[in-house]
């Protein structure tokens, strides 16, 4: 399996994904108790979580030019230095009781997930056409890691040190330096064959151009539909099973559920999309939102929540990967900058606005009308996929009347 370069490759993009994942699953988890143990209001609970994915969506544009300039390897590593900044200052934060503060430092350790974010994109670029779909979900498998590491680290770092949490972000910090470290490694050519359909010698596009394809449109509201509805419903979990008198370490059972539920499924999910196409993986995608919808209102108790959560888990990772991969066949190699960085800013500035949403949502409406509002979006993303299925069946038939 790993005799070859790619395959190397692909394995250290897979571990950086699970250090970056730790990390994010980490914040996820407490970020939200951090902040309302500091806030001085319960819809403030949630800010540090929101200010992570601020970072992400200020820094996914800059850092997808950047690396155009300085390659992959070297902005990888400075998107981990990024983070390991970042949690020693959201440290500080709590030591200090500063919601400002540990806000930053969340705010910084989301842009290293904006430089992060484009790991997925990496193994596509150092891996050949036939393995693209598979490499793109062994990265993304490296969060079957973050499942376990990310929920353990936030629960023994929780009362590790006074104040509570402060040890949660220092043990953030020495996993994102692992991360800057091991990324000295990577080695990303600097072209690849452009995707099938596109032309050995393109032309750039303009920027309208790429983005208002209908495939790219229909891959990014997938991914973004995909990222949204997880990040609202993960965002309000932990905070929704303390309110319902569960314990951290029950919430952080159902956030390790929920991340297997994401990430382990990446192992066969390229293989899925290469037997039952792209469209239909992202479908069952929104399939299995719609169970997690269900599933929580069967009630507020402890198996309620990890069910309901782990559905969710699985349908962003068919929806996720689904989109990721519909996305790489709408744009050259030399216009990956802006159409990867135009798709990610966008779907991070969707989870920074359903992570602002969670607790204002979950403090106005409860856990389960929260989770009803989501119905009419995962209708819309449903509607869009089938057209797009419609629009490929006609355009075919056409070519082959023609």
């Amino acid at each position: 399996m790993f005799g070859r370069p790619m395959h190397r490759q692909v394995a250290l993009l897979s571990t950086a994904q699970a250090l970056f994942q730790t990390g994010s699953v980490l914040v996820m988890t407490v970020g939200g108790l951090a902040g309302g143990a500091i806030a001085a209001s319960p819809s403030l609970a949630t800010l540090p979580i929101a200010t992570m994915f601020l970072g992400t969506a200020l820094a996914t544009f800059p850092a997808s030019m950047w690396m155009e300039r300085v390659g992959r390897r070297v902005g990888f590593f400075a998107g981990a230095l990024l983070g390991t900044l970042g949690a020693l200052l959201a440290a500080a934060g709590i030591w200090t009781e500063s919601l400002a503060l540990l806000a930053l430092g969340t705010m910084l350790f989301g842009s290293y997930q904006g430089f992060a974010q484009f790991y997925r994109f990496a193994a596509g670029e150092v891996a050949d056409e036939s393995f693209r779909p598979r490499a793109i979900s062994l990265v993304l498998a490296g969060g079957v890691v973050a499942a376990f590491t990310g929920p353990w680290l936030a629960r023994i770092g929780g009362p590790l040190l006074q104040p509570d949490y402060l040890g949660s972000f220092l043990l953030l910090a020495l996993v994102s330096a692992g991360a800057a470290g091991l990324l000295l490694g990577l080695r990303v050519p600097a072209a690849v064959a452009p995707p099938a359909g596109l032309g050995s010698v393109p032309m750039l596009r303009p920027w309208r151009v790429i983005v208002t394809q209908p495939t790219y449109l229909v891959a990014l509201f997938g991914a973004a539909t995909g990222f949204g509805v997880m990040v609202l419903a993960m965002t309000a979990t932990p905070i929704a099973m303390v309110h319902h008198q569960h314990h951290l370490a029950d919430a952080s059972a159902v956030i390790q559920v929920h991340v297997l539920g994401m990430f382990l499924p990446s192992f066969f999910t390229g293989s899925l999309i290469a037997r039952f196409g792209v469209l239909q993986v992202m479908f069952a995608g929104v399939g299995l939102f719609l169970g997690h919808v269900l599933i929580t209102l069967t009630g507020t108790g402890f198996y309620s929540f990890a069910v309901a959560l782990t559905l969710l888990g699985v349908g962003w990772n068919f929806l996720y990967i689904g989109g990721t991969t519909l996305l790489t066949g709408t744009y050259h190699p030399a216009e990956k900058g802006r159409a990867q960085a135009t798709n990610d800013l966008t779907i991070f500035a969707v989870g920074l606005l359903c992570s602002l949403a969670a607790a204002a949502l979950l403090h106005a409406v409860g856990w389960q009308m929260l989770n009803l509002l989501l119905l009419p979006w995962l209708a819309a993303a449903a509607a869009a996929l089938l057209w797009l299925g419609w629009r490929q069946r006609n355009q075919a038939a056409g070519v082959a009347a023609g």
